[in-house]
């Protein structure tokens, strides 16, 4: 089973989309409340799937992601904003994310974007 990391600086938006991949069969998930801290958790836990918010303290999404990709090029990265603006969706596409998902998002969204990368 994939080990999917969702890293908002929001506890509940962790909590609908850990409730959402749950319901899609997903149980191994972490959680990280910013930037740097989905970086360690990162390191410690090697996920097959980071669900990353972009507007975050601390260390913002873009930033995590340029990290994340530096301690593993191959991270699978799935961006997540309530900010749906071009400029930060190439951006994220440039630095490597692999899907971006603009909030608020729909269940059905999450899974079948996860489900394309891990599975």
């Amino acid at each position: 089973m994939a080990k999917i990391l969702v890293v908002d600086d929001a506890a509940f938006m962790r909590m609908m989309v850990k409730d959402t991949l749950t319901k899609g069969g997903y149980t191994d998930l972490y959680e990280a409340v910013d930037g740097a801290d989905a970086v360690e958790k990162f390191k410690e836990i090697s996920p097959d799937l980071v669900i990353l918010d972009i507007t975050m303290p601390n260390v913002d999404g873009l930033e995590a992601l340029k990290q994340i990709k530096e301690l593993n090029k191959d991270a699978n990265v799935i961006m997540c904003s309530a900010m749906g603006q071009e400029s930060m969706v190439i951006e994220a596409i440039k630095l490597g994310a692999k899907d971006f998902i603009v909030k608020p998002f729909k269940a059905d969204r999450i899974l079948k974007t996860v489900s394309s990368i891990v599975g």
